[in-house]
């Protein structure tokens, strides 16, 4: 990592006095006493860490934050503020700077804030370690290439995702820090949802990653359906009462067994029911938010339902829908999840339909062959 930090300040004594820490913690400073003399050092320099003084005269310090994030979204600003400028401090953390400390500067603030600057630049890189990874894994995955377009459309699509996803977990940890720094239960828990929540996209991601680059074959066995719905229902329900949905199950005792590997099965199923939780979530659901999980015997197949009345889609939405990285979750989706569960409904040997308008919530139906007493698949009448 480049260890160079921009230190900005009018006042030589400032500067002094920090050059030294920031030369013990292993940083090569380089200097500026205005914001425009800053602004040429940055261009000419790139410093990853910049660490400036809110007030200065001519261009000060929030002005100067706002100018690098425009040119250098990436790049960790520390603001240095006087105890009479919180609402100046606050102000500079709307326009993304990493931390402010606070005059006389102490060693130990100093040190903690420039840690977490560098540690957010560590895992930016690390996230970039990865994405280059995956992008070699794709490209020695031969099998791969028929469900791609491009290369550059798998990472762009899973960067976007990963991008938006660690923003919103970098805003909880603030809201973490900040809640413990003042003793402030009600931020503390604030920020430790947002935490959670984004924890819990990640790892959605990051298993349709895992799946998407190896394929599998399924080890099928006679599963009954009912116990399957009912262990799928179970799994999801605590989630959804968090979320304030009404979740019901309409389940028929007569639906009867299915081939299936019941972990792959429960995923896509799963899977379904947390798309029907995110439509619920879209400012242009209906209130209440319902999700209904259905369970049915029709004819020689098994079918499985749910039904929500979220934001619902349109025909081109709907016609889009399962094909690889396409997502109509903005930052929320790498537009893996439905492409996958259609792949494990059609190893089952099973189909999925869908049936939606826009603000009319969505119907997504998986039918599954009956197993027969003999122990195979019903095949269709003629």
């Amino acid at each position: 990592m480049d260890n160079r930090v921009l230190l900005v300040d009018d006042e030589r004594d400032i500067r002094e006095v920090l050059r030294l820490p920031l030369g013990e913690l292993g940083f090569e400073v380089v200097e500026a006493e205005n914001g425009e003399e800053a602004l040429e050092r940055f261009a000419a320099l790139q410093p990853p860490i910049v660490l400036t003084d809110i007030k200065m005269p001519g261009l000060d310090g929030i002005e100067l934050l706002r100018r690098i994030k425009n040119r250098s979204p990436e790049t960790e600003v520390i603001m240095i503020t006087g105890h009479g400028d919180l609402d100046l401090a606050i102000r500079s953390l709307k326009h993304e700077a990493t931390d402010f400390i606070t005059k006389p500067i102490h060693v130990e603030a100093l040190e903690i804030a420039l840690r977490r600057a560098v540690e957010r630049i560590q895992i930016r890189e690390k996230l970039r370690e990865y994405l280059q990874r995956l992008e070699r894994l794709v490209a020695e995955k031969s099998e791969l290439q028929s469900h791609l377009s491009t290369l550059g459309l798998m990472l762009g699509s899973i960067s976007h995702a990963l991008k938006g996803l660690l923003t919103g977990l970098d805003a909880g940890v603030y809201l973490v820090d900040q809640g413990l720094a003042r003793d402030r239960r009600e931020e503390i828990v604030e920020g430790w949802e947002v935490v959670k929540q984004r924890l819990e996209r990640i790892r959605r991601v990051v298993l349709d990653i895992l799946y998407y680059s190896k394929k599998r074959e399924l080890k099928l066995e006679r599963v009954d359906a009912l116990g399957l719905a009912e262990e799928t229902a179970a799994a999801v329900r605590e989630k959804m009462a968090a979320a304030g949905v009404r979740f019901s199950t309409e389940f028929d005792p007569r639906a009867g067994r299915i081939q299936a590997s019941p972990a792959y099965l429960q995923a896509a199923l799963t899977h379904l029911l947390e798309n029907a939780l995110d439509a619920c979530r879209d400012p242009g659901a209906r209130r209440p938010a319902r999700i209904v999980f259905g369970l049915r015997p029709k004819k020689n197949r098994i079918e499985f339902t749910v039904l929500d009345n979220g934001a619902g889609m349109d025909e081109e939405t709907q016609g889009k829908l399962f094909t690889p990285f396409f997502s109509s979750k903005g930052d929320r989706g790498t537009g893996l999840g439905l492409f996958i569960t259609r792949q494990i409904v059609e190893q089952h040997g099973g189909e999925i339909h869908v049936s939606s308008a826009p603000g009319r919530g969505s119907l997504f139906v998986v039918s599954l062959p009956v197993v027969e007493e003999g122990g195979t698949p019903a095949v269709p009448a003629a």
